[in-house]
């Protein structure tokens, strides 16, 4: 089974899914030389962060040889609800999930894949380096981070929801009771949820730009042509920028502001180096895909996400306020609970 929450976690989007691809061309390898037949468990959540996305997407973007016509996957609460609940939906994501495992287990499409992560290796290797250190620097390396985290997003609010299958944090017995779990015990759903309640996704994208950035400094031109080649020919790398963009389309700095303006002037430092890096691998997805503005190639999704926001807006201001009010200790016990209702 491959895990890809907890991954992104430690050492962030690009990492996670570069070294998880990895594992996979050694399974594959190591599987061959036994004679045994591999089947690989993806175990993917909804959110971007958690290796959510397109199912059908992220299969043709798998290792050759890693399907083989054999696949298995996690499908979790509200991916069930989006992709099953209506069954014309649902046998459209059936159909799609199929047609991209048969197309993974043919020999065509495992040559051209082999040959493009053949090319393309090198590069991944040093992106995923770069924005590597670049999230470990920002989420474990500043002594100030985890203030900020437990003082902005509903952290506290989300561990002591009763939705999972498991405790928001490890090694602990219950959660909430006034304070939130540590950032090293916090488990992977919560810390994307955080993320996702603030309209940050940085789990979704966050050090992709820096790495972008870097890689071009380092090799010129040649290497950001290079790197539009590789989105052409290699569904890996084209899957890992496509979910960064619907990541980063879903951001709004502005709000992200709003809710990191909890934390005081920590908070609003960070807010300033998240919209730097928004801002950063904006640009350079732009100029590896070629196109003017972010999901122009999915313009009903970009179309959505337009729609949505004005709707959005209002419902964040009120947790904000919420929020603000209940860390500020300015209610009485009475209020108290509907506060925290609001906020949750």
């Amino acid at each position: 089974m491959l895990g890809y929450s907890d991954s992104n976690k430690e050492s962030g989007y690009v990492a996670a899914h570069w070294l998880l691809h990895r594992a996979q061309e050694l399974l594959v390898g190591a599987a061959r030389e036994a004679g045994v037949e591999l089947t690989i468990f993806h175990g993917r959540g909804g959110a971007l962060g958690r290796g959510g996305g397109p199912p059908h997407r992220a299969v043709l973007a798998t290792p050759a040889g890693s399907v083989a016509g054999r696949l298995k996957l996690t499908e979790q609460g509200e991916v069930i609800a989006t992709r099953y609940a209506n069954p014309p939906l649902a046998l459209r994501a059936l159909e799609q999930t199929v047609s991209a495992t048969l197309l993974a287990s043919t020999q065509a499409h495992d040559r051209t894949v082999a040959a493009a992560a053949a090319e393309g290796g090198d590069a991944m290797d040093e992106l995923a380096a770069t924005a590597r250190a670049d999230y470990r620097a920002l989420v474990w390396g500043d002594p100030g981070f985890e203030a900020v985290f437990a003082a902005a997003p509903p952290i506290e609010q989300i561990a002591g929801l009763r939705l999972g299958s498991r405790p928001a944090a490890r090694g602990r017995a219950a959660v909430g009771g006034g304070q939130p779990p540590s950032l090293a015990t916090l488990r992977a759903i919560p810390w994307v949820f955080a993320w996702t309640q603030v309209r940050a996704n940085i789990p979704a994208w966050y050090g992709l730009g820096t790495a972008l950035e870097a890689y071009e400094g380092r090799h010129g031109a040649a290497g950001m042509a290079r790197l539009r080649d590789l989105y052409a020919r290699w569904p890996f790398f084209r899957v890992l920028l496509q979910n960064a963009e619907v990541g980063l389309a879903r951001t709004d700095a502005r709000i992200v502001g709003r809710y990191l303006a909890l934390a005081g002037d920590a908070g609003s430092g960070l807010a300033a180096a998240l919209g730097a890096e928004r801002d950063r691998t904006v640009r350079a997805l732009l100029r590896i895909t070629g196109r003017a503005a972010l999901l122009d190639g999915l313009p009903a999704l970009q179309r959505s996400i337009e729609l949505r926001g004005p709707y959005l807006d209002p419902l964040n201001e009120l947790q904000v306020q919420a929020l603000g009010r209940l860390r500020r200790g300015e209610t009485a016990d009475r209020d108290r609970a509907a506060l925290e209702a609001l906020v949750g």
